[in-house]
């Protein structure tokens, strides 16, 4: 099935919301161009709900479906066809290329959206769109809908309900059809290479940047336009800083290297981290701490399947972490009593899982619909009555538990400076899971073997220079 196949297959279906809803206007916008300073834009990207609707890649776009008994209308609003301005900035489709190459109904210069949008709401029962996403297009709506108002007088209504277009996108999107898992899955063996890639090039002296580069080298050179999220390339300390960004330092020998770093593919996200030792051999407490996190990752990946909820994996990562503390001495007492106390959390101070789709920390609430409770995974577990959702075939999350042992006087010397994730992209199947990124060594035994052999090739390789 064609993408633009999907795309029209995806709009039928927030149709159907719409329509057991008494129908009404949707609208959504794709992303705006953003300059990074003067005469230069940052890459530009669609926005994700955008893109999931209508796969349309130019700026300037905004789709708008109009949901009446059974007649649906789809309208593509896009920039007109210019010769001058194609010269400078590459092809352009125009709304009569884009209506026909992309299935949309009808297709309107976006110039025209302003005028057009009075009379597309005008008697219409409800709006849809992201509901407080933005104060111009909140500010932009009350214009249109004060502009139907103005109409009264002649018989025309305006719509008398707004709703949140992203409640039933984000639904839509939490599981995954056939063509993103098979983007995904791509994405993910890309992302693996590209860690391979950076464990075969890591040595004493190299700088975090050289690394980061390699990694850039591999996502390019496999078709991903760019990273799904800044990579995080850190070094001894620097691995003890959940989201560090300098990716600047020399990587001295004896330290662990974490890498968190994942490609964007066809607008879809991967997301893997790897640790491993600068010089490819674990020393003995490195090597313990290491085993205690893959343990805990093991642990979490067996309760990813379907039937289990959300939390699941990460109560599971979480035993084997407070326990494996508990056994090295970076924790004393029992394990249920550091476990409801959250003493853990001084080693282990996030959650297990994420959603994974188009967006890194992709949307869909963690909580069943319809229930009260936290919907961020960062937030502390809920009560009774606070059920988390439910894990069904299609959905894919991260599992990425991890130490983090900072210097301090009560903390065994050997550990100071460890910090430790191990990270992967779990799709949820039928009879359990499908782990997307499982290309790149994550067993310590692995790893060095891995980093020996092309240590060893390096050396044969630069043996005829050094004579």
């Amino acid at each position: 099935m064609t993408l633009t196949a999907i795309t029209a297959r995806r709009r039928r279906q927030l149709a159907d919301f719409m329509r057991a809803r008494g129908g009404g206007v949707a609208i959504v916008f794709t992303g705006a161009e953003v300059m990074r300073n003067r005469d230069s834009d940052y890459p530009y990207r669609s926005d994700s709900y955008f893109h999931y609707l209508t796969g349309f890649p130019e700026p300037q776009a905004a789709l708008v479906l109009r949901v009446a008994g059974d007649t649906t209308e789809s309208i593509l609003f896009c920039r007109p066809k210019d010769e001058e301005r194609e010269i400078w900035d590459g092809f352009r489709y125009g709304p009569a290329a884009a209506t026909e190459t992309f299935g949309f109904d009808r297709g309107l210069r976006f110039d025209e959206l302003d005028a057009q949008m009075p009379g597309l709401l005008a008697d219409q029962p409800a709006v849809y769109y992201a509901l407080g996403s933005s104060a111009e297009l909140d500010a932009r709506m009350q214009r249109w809908l004060g502009e139907v108002r103005a109409m009264a007088r002649t018989g025309i209504s305006a719509p008398t309900q707004a709703m949140d277009i992203c409640v039933p996108l984000d639904e839509m999107r939490l599981v995954k059809d056939a063509y993103e898992l098979d983007v995904m899955r791509r994405a993910g063996r890309i992302s693996a290479a590209a860690h391979v890639r950076a464990m075969q090039a890591s040595r004493p002296g190299r700088h975090e940047y050289e690394i980061e580069a390699e990694l850039l080298h591999e996502f390019r050179r496999n078709g991903s336009p760019f990273p799904a999220y800044g990579s995080i390339v850190a070094g001894g300390r620097n691995a003890c800083v959940l989201h560090y960004r300098g990716n600047d330092c020399v990587l001295n020998d004896g330290e662990l290297l974490l890498i968190d770093a994942g490609c964007e593919l066809e607008g879809y996200a991967s997301d893997i981290t790897r640790t491993f030792p600068v010089n490819g051999r674990f020393t003995p407490a490195q090597r313990e701490l290491y085993d205690i996190v893959l343990a805990s990752q093991h642990a979490a990946i067996a309760a990813t399947r379907p039937g289990n909820s959300f939390n699941d994996p990460h109560d599971a990562a979480v035993r084997v972490l407070a326990q494996g503390m508990l056994d090295c001495g970076l924790l004393s007492g029992s394990l249920d009593e550091v476990i409801e106390s959250g003493a853990y959390r001084r080693f282990y101070m996030h959650r297990t899982s994420h959603w994974l789709g188009m967006d890194v920390h992709d949307c869909g609430d963690y909580r069943e619909p319809g229930q009260p409770g936290a919907s961020d995974p960062g937030q502390a577990d809920g009560g009774p009555g606070k059920p988390w959702r439910t894990l069904r075939p299609g959905m894919v999350l991260t599992i990425e538990p991890g130490i983090y042992v900072r210097a301090a006087a009560d903390v065994p010397a050997r550990y100071h400076d460890i910090g430790i994730r191990i990270e992967d992209d779990a799709l949820v199947t039928a009879d359990g899971r499908e782990i997307l990124t499982a290309d790149a060594p994550t067993r310590a035994d692995d790893i060095e073997a891995l980093m020996r052999d092309a240590g060893s090739r390096a050396g044969v390789a630069a043996a005829p220079a050094a004579r």
